[in-house]
Formats: C-alpha cells, structure tokens, sequence
C-alpha cells in the first residue's frame, strides 16, 4: 500500500483511503462523460463506492427506534457490542475508532439511551452523548408510605426482584441516616419523585432518599425545632410519621399535631387507627376491628400510652413542619368524615367528636367496603 494511505505510525488511515477514492471516482465519471455511457460507468462505480464505503459501517439517517441499556463501567468496545447486536451500527470496530478520534469517551455515561436502528457509528456516538436520548426511569413514593409499600413500588417501578430491594436495605450502615435514627430506615425514607439511574441498584435509592430527608431536616431545624419542643429528633419523625398517615391534607397536619400533643399531655392514649394498621401489618383500610385494636405490639397507640417506639411511615417536608409546628388547638379528637374528599373534623370534647364520627360513619354505610 502506498505511504500516503499511512498514519505516521505507519497503519492503514481509512479517511484518507476514502479521500482518495473519492478523488479517483470523480475522475472516472469525468472521462466517462467525455467518452460516453456516462450513466452505466457511474451506476457501476457508485455501486462498488456504496459497497466499500458501507463494508464496516452504515450510511443515511436510519429507521425506527430501539432502546439500548449501558450498563456500569461499559468500555466503548463492550458498549460497540451492544450497539451491533441491537442492529444500531454496522461494527464494534467502527465505533471504537470514532471514540477514539473523538477524544470524548470519557463522556459516555450508563443508563438506558433511545437510538435509532442502522446509523452510521460517528451518529451513534453523538446520540449517546446528547442527553436528550436518555431515558429517565421515574419512581414515586407517596408522603405517608410505609417502607414496605415503597419496596413494593420499587418493585414495581424498576422491575428488581423483592429479594434484591429488601437485600438493598439490610446493611443500613452504608446509609447517612442520623444518629437518632437508630440504624434504621423507617421515617428517614424521604417520599418524593426520583430520577432512578439504570440498572437500578436498590441500594442507591435508599441512600438518594436518606440524602434528602438529611437536607430537609437541616432546612427544617429540625434538631433544633425538637429542642424547642422538649422532646427529640427521633420523637418528631415519630409524630410526623402518624400525621402523614393520617391525613391527606395538608392544611390539616398541623391541627392533627396539635391532637397529639395535647393528648400526650393530658396523659391520653394517643388511639390512632394508623399506628394499630402498623403493628398489625395492613394497608388499605381505613378502619380497625376490637381484635386489631389489641394487638400487643408496642407500635399499637391503643393498647400503649405516647408515642410508638419509632416512626411508621416516612413523612415529607409539610408533615415534619407541622410535628415541629402544631396549631394553636384544644382539640383532641378528630376523625375524617369523607375518605375520599379527605374532609376531616376537629373537636375538643368527646360529645363534639362522637357527632363527626356519626358523620364518618353515614358515609361507610353510603359507601359500602370503603372502610
């Protein structure tokens, strides 16, 4: 082969191969022009230009879609696999030799890209790149779940085994929980809207929710809040854990923590519906029967006075603030009378409270299994 086809390390340079044929075709289809059979000589050398120039790689703008996932740690020739065996490029080696003149392969990142099926390997690259090719996987913990209904939404969500998500949260010491949580995760699970990387690790999650429970908690002040309060941090996500189960409004978290407090302090058992469906494993309903309100778990506000030993689900920003900031309230009773509406009604006497449980119990007898 000639030297000029040469890189300075004395290998094959294909671009400037492709240069040169180029140079050469247009040549030939000027003499063809002079000579005549203009279209039968192009025809032909177009062909073999076609054939050569398509032999390692793909020519035109593609067709249809696929999804490609890119696992941690892919190297540009394993990912040039993927890409060959999902029919978007033509060949591993292509690919490599497009990083490599690139410069960019440290920009390659994980995680699952749309693409295009038989593009040319430079257009591949550059979609990797483009980060509007990435598809984002979303999971979504609602304010007020238990972590075992957010392991079943991760489940669900990232399509992990059960087995692999619980395993995620079995060494909780890789987690930067707070010292008050006592090593554990319940209440520290921040709800909240997640960008969850691909292939999703279980594990990582915990730690992204753990990361913003710490950032709201310092937003909050909320050891300091605690201070103020004359209990603890730990007591707190206690008491906002049984809000955000409680209530779905908002507006009615701080009353429902002024109940709290003003039953613990009057010496009342707390009697929340929410902590009996804790300590007896339930989900879904709204009421409990005698045999649920006995249960001897410690976490049954029924059978124990104060507080639950730790949190029962994990509340969001709005309930921790209302924990550290209760309404100015002499109720101590309330009961939501529409389940569906969320309305709920406050009273301070029991005679108050016993007329809005009637309420609440009109709408069970008008909404048959509801409750």
């Amino acid at each position: 082969m000639s030297p000029a086809f040469n890189d300075n390390d004395r290998r094959l340079n294909w671009r400037k191969i492709g240069y040169h044929a180029r140079s050469a075709l247009a040549v030939i289809l000027a003499a063809a022009v002079l000579g005549g059979g203009a279209w039968f000589v192009y025809s032909k050398i177009n062909d073999a230009y076609i054939e050569w120039r398509t032999e390692d790689d793909y020519i035109g703008e593609g067709s249809g879609e696929v999804e490609i996932l890119i696992p941690r740690g892919a190297t540009p020739a394993h990912i040039g696999d993927l890409l060959t065996e999902a029919g978007v490029i033509k060949s591993t080696r292509t690919f490599r030799s497009e990083v490599q003149r690139s410069g960019r392969g440290d920009e390659l990142q994980y995680g699952r890209y749309k693409l295009k099926k038989e593009i040319p390997a430079a257009v591949a690259f550059e979609m990797l790149l483009n980060p509007d090719n990435k598809v984002v996987l979303w999971v979504l913990f609602p304010e007020g779940t238990t972590m075992a209904e957010q392991q079943a939404i991760t489940v669900e969500t990232t399509k992990l085994s059960l087995a692999d998500v619980q395993a995620g949260a079995a060494d909780t010491t890789i987690f930067k929980l707070p010292d008050y949580a006592g090593g554990k995760l319940e209440g520290f699970l921040f709800p909240s809207k997640y960008a969850v990387s691909e292939p999703p690790v279980a594990s990582w999650i915990y730690a992204t929710q753990v990361g913003q429970f710490n950032r709201i908690a310092e937003k909050l002040d909320l050891v300091g809040g605690a201070e103020q309060l004359a209990t603890t941090p730990l007591a707190v996500v206690t008491t906002a854990s049984i809000i955000a189960s409680e209530v779905t409004k908002t507006a009615d978290q701080p009353m429902v923590a002024a109940v709290i407090y003003n039953r613990m302090k009057q010496g009342m058992k707390l009697e929340m519906d929410s902590t009996v469906h804790y300590a007896v494993g339930k989900s879904g309903k709204v009421t409990t029967t005698a045999e649920d309100r006995a249960n001897p778990s410690p976490y049954n506000t029924y059978v124990h006075p104060g507080l639950p030993p730790g949190p029962i689900s994990n509340p969001g920003e709005t309930a921790l603030s209302a924990a550290l900031h209760p309404a100015d309230s002499d109720a101590l009773f309330f009961v939501t009378v529409n389940p569906e509406t969320g309305d709920t009604r406050f009273a301070a006497t029991l005679e108050e409270h016993n007329a809005n449980v009637a309420l609440f119990q009109q709408w069970c007898s008008a909404n048959a299994g509801k409750c």
